[in-house]
């Protein structure tokens, strides 16, 4: 039996995929000028590899018994490139201390599926801090 504890994470990892999905989607589309440019391909990239996680997340939520939620954490697109970036930095470093936790629960509760693939998805997210830390380089 899953606990109460360990749903609740996986909700609240739904409910940062979701945030961030659209944050960097919305954050796609509105940046403008060469900086731009040179970035938007890669934010619509990851906004979908989000989307995709929301959905593991949420499947394997459904499947323990949980009910994901559809309400996203609070979404900031921001209105500087840096500023932009920041945020996604602090995001990503958010969802790497919570997928960390998530996977020592999970652990703890024998529940290898989850943290199998918690693991999985640990690694995009220190792929998508990487970017985004590179992106603060000038």
């Amino acid at each position: 039996m899953v606990s109460k504890k360990l749903l609740d994470l996986l909700n609240e990892a739904v409910a940062r995929e979701l945030q961030v999905s659209i944050q960097y989607m919305w954050q796609h589309i509105l940046w403008a000028g060469v900086e731009g440019f040179a970035v938007k391909d890669e934010l619509r990239s990851i906004a979908i590899t989000e989307m995709k996680h929301a959905e593991e997340i949420a499947e394997r939520l459904a499947y323990l018994g949980g009910k994901p939620t559809t309400k996203p954490k609070p979404i900031f697109v921001g209105k500087t490139l840096k500023e932009m970036i920041k945020q996604d930095i602090k995001d990503e470093e958010g969802a790497i201390r919570l997928y960390k936790q998530i996977i020592k629960t999970a652990q703890n509760e024998e529940d290898v599926t989850t943290a199998r693939i918690f693991r999985k998805i640990l690694e995009d997210e220190e792929n998508h801090h990487d970017t985004f830390t590179s992106l603060m380089e000038k």
